[in-house]
């Protein structure tokens, strides 16, 4: 590329066999038509100048993001976290072009030198959208179908909070009202994660929600006719949506009716009952001379000939690369005087809802510092010692149903697991519309109890919008075995530090009959190798109510609750033996220490294996041994705690550990050790029932004392690098 010039690049001459945009009824004036342009040329500029990208879709649907960043949504670039502002999901997060240029010319801190840095290192402007990296991107996108699932869930948190704060207004009337504008592509709509959040959605009538489908049938191995032929409008009024269709083709010729995509929105607006799908029929990489309609304009740069060519075609310079006229950035940045004007209204319709609702306000005032009330953990239930013992699954269920009063906040649900998950709070409402309650769950659209069905992907993208939106705490449940179709969203959830919670049951072979399929063995490890994600495995029913405490007193990270079936005792911690559940809140603590001296042998453990190590105690010190047993429920939060309290908890001069965990051992050798033991299951499981599982596996008292002995025969040998070998 060419040493840049300084002139502004215009030649004033569009190509008069490009059909200008049909923008009568919306006002465009030929400064507006020049601003779409230099959004094309800018587009296919940026991903010249840093060699890879995707200019295609950012030109071709220069108009539409135009339309909506100057006319159609409610927002002001001086204030991006303003509360009423409308929500943008740029769900084709690899056009992120086509964000990064509207965020430019309206104002919103990006810079020309922002887009000449595209994809680069330390740049505003990286590869795909990404949360709280970029002033006005609203959430992280490029797997594609995640931002239409979290869009369904920012649609779905909109209602709540409106329920929650504002629920007797007129439809329309409230300022919490807001729509939920998405951007989606072919790709969107093949992923299976956009079919289950789109069913979703149509089921819970989520009006406020539009989604733009931009039919330009291409992907990047070029003609998406190869694999993709299904008629997409059909399927999403099946779901239950109010669909249009807006078709530039239409004619023969490529005309722009920007008229007719701003009357499409208008009836998507007015439409309260459905969520809208608008089918935008479009020429990817319009109006590059030989390249558009091909998916060399969907994923790569164009070269020099084609970007030159397009210039000319525009009527800008092909010699001045990103050309932005005066009058054209002074245009488009108007749209701040109008955003500032519209929040002024705003605010004074605010002012009088906080005024006639002094309790709600004080409520929002809470929501928005994510802070918690204050004495709300009098509310956590403490559980008798119980010998019998009860499901920390069961135990969730009962601190939920207990932190509901105290909380509004919170809600969730499971998919199509509330019985088995425990994730439904006693006595509260379900989240449906009303003609879509069950004889066994009532409720209405402000209700609290999550029904995701068996969408278990989208769950998770839903979960991630919900939090998105900040104002409440959502949680979601499933199998354990089935976090595997949730773990893209999770991986995103991680990424963006959202307080999202997932409600994991049925942990291990622990769940006894239903077998393989169903019982998870790596799933812990691979879990716990998705950085910000913390997997917490309580051992009892109190440590269990510490851990959700532990869990909601963080904001900046999601969680994984991972809960057993089975009954666990629940210990008695007054006994002088067992040290109080309030240790779980670190991580890991010494539960039972070694009597007498310092000890022989440390046993680590969690979940439903606490109770495993603690049988293995008895069998050692009937052999003389000093013993101490560490429940350790979150390797995450012990790792954050100071070295001086994770050397307390194991000394480092005690070489001799065994850790055990119904699930493979990976990762756990950086706990006990060269010379320690792990006492794993390194293959799948069984159907039988949990007990004879655990004794047909090995993961029994007996075992674990005897990797104690291995243990501490090890320990007294020299240290060896990798540690025992079987």
């Amino acid at each position: 590329m060419a040493p840049e010039r300084s002139t502004s690049g215009s030649t004033g001459t569009r190509d008069p066999g490009l059909a200008l945009p049909v923008a009568d009824r919306v006002g465009w004036t030929p400064l507006d038509v020049r601003a779409v342009d230099t959004v094309r040329v800018l587009a296919a500029d940026a991903v010249q100048k840093t060699g890879n990208g995707h200019p295609g879709t950012a030109m071709s649907l220069a108009p539409l993001a135009y339309l909506l960043f100057q006319r159609i949504m409610r927002h002001d670039p001086a204030d991006d976290q303003w509360l009423g502002r409308d929500r943008f999901v740029l769900s084709c997060g690899h056009t992120s072009l086509t964000l990064y240029i509207q965020l430019y010319l309206a104002g919103y801190g990006l810079e020309l030198e922002d887009l000449k840095a595209l994809r680069t290192w330390d740049s505003a402007t990286p590869g795909h959208p990404e949360y709280r990296h970029t002033r006005g991107v609203e959430i992280t996108t490029g797997p594609l179908g995640q931002g239409m699932g979290a869009a369904v869930g920012m649609a779905m948190a909109a209602r709540r909070e409106r329920g929650l704060l504002d629920p007797d207004a007129a439809p329309g009337t409230s300022p919490f009202d807001h729509h939920v504008y998405v951007l989606a592509s072919d790709g969107d709509m093949m992923e299976g994660v956009a079919s289950e959040a789109a069913s979703l959605a149509g089921h819970q009538q989520l009006g406020n929600l539009i989604t733009f489908y931009d039919s330009n049938h291409i992907s990047i191995e070029d003609d998406t006719d190869i694999s993709f032929s299904e008629d997409v409008p059909a399927r999403f009024a099946a779901y239950g949506w109010h669909v249009q269709t807006v078709d530039w083709t239409r004619t023969g010729d490529y005309v722009e009716d920007v008229d007719a995509l701003f009357t499409a929105i208008e009836a998507a607006k007015a439409e309260r009952s459905q969520p809208s799908l608008i089918m935008l029929r479009t020429i990817i990489g319009w109006p590059a001379p030989t390249k558009r309609n091909t998916g060399k304009a969907h994923g790569a740069a164009l070269g020099d000939e084609e970007v030159a060519g397009t210039k000319r075609l525009l009527g800008f310079d092909p010699e001045v690369y990103f050309p932005v006229e005066g009058e054209v950035l002074a245009h488009t940045r108007a749209v701040g005087e109008r955003g500032r004007a519209e929040r002024k209204r705003w605010q004074q319709f605010y002012e009088e809802w906080r005024t006639a609702n002094p309790g709600r306000a004080a409520l929002l005032d809470r929501l928005r510092e994510q802070e918690l009330p204050d004495g709300w953990t009098e509310a956590l239930p403490v559980f008798p010692a119980d010998a019998k013992g009860m499901a920390t699954r069961k135990a969730s269920g009962e601190v939920l149903t207990a932190l509901a009063p105290v909380l509004p906040e919170l809600w969730g649900g499971s998919a199509d697991l509330a019985g088995s998950n425990n994730t439904t709070m006693d006595e509260e409402p379900s989240f449906v519309p009303a003609d879509r309650q069950t004889s066994e769950f009532k409720g209405g659209p402000y209700g609290r109890t999550l029904h995701f069905g068996i969408r278990e992907h989208a769950m998770g993208a839903v979960l991630n919008g919900i939090a998105l939106q900040s104002l409440t705490r959502p949680y979601g449940g499933t199998f354990l075995t089935f976090s595997d179709y949730m773990r893209p969203a999770v991986r995103l959830a991680a990424l963006m530090k959202l307080p999202a919670t997932y409600v994991w049951t049925h942990d291990s072979i622990g769940l006894g009959e239903d077998g393989p399929t169903h019982q998870p063995v790596e799933h812990l490890a691979a879990l716990r190798a998705i950085p910000g994600l913390d997997v917490v495995r309580p051992g009892d029913a109190n440590e269990t109510a510490v851990c959700w405490r532990t869990v909601l007193q963080h904001t900046d990270r999601p969680a994984g609750l991972v809960l057993t079936r089975q009954n666990l005792p629940v210990l008695d911690r007054d006994d002088g033996v067992h040290a109080p559940a309030e240790g779980a809140a670190r991580g890991a603590y010494v539960l039972v220490e070694a009597a007498g001296s310092a000890p022989d042998v440390i046993l680590v453990a969690t979940g439903s294996e606490v109770h495993i190590a603690l049988d293995a105690r008895k069998l050692l010190i009937d052999e003389g041994l000093a013993v101490r047993v560490v429940s350790m429920p979150c390797r995450e939060w012990f790792a954050e705690q100071p070295v001086a309290y994770q050397d307390e908890v194991l000394p480092p001069e005690v070489r001799a550990r065994v850790s055990v965990e119904a699930a493979v051992g990976q990762g756990w050798r950086e706990v006990v050790g060269d010379a320690g033991r792990i006492v794993s299951l390194e293959h799948y499981g069984a159907s039988a029932d949990y007990q004879r599982l655990y004794e047909e596996f090995g993961l029994t008292a007996e075992a674990v004392a005897a990797a104690a002995r291995g243990s501490i025969r090890d320990a007294v040998e020299p240290p060896r690098p990798g540690g025992h070998r079987a």
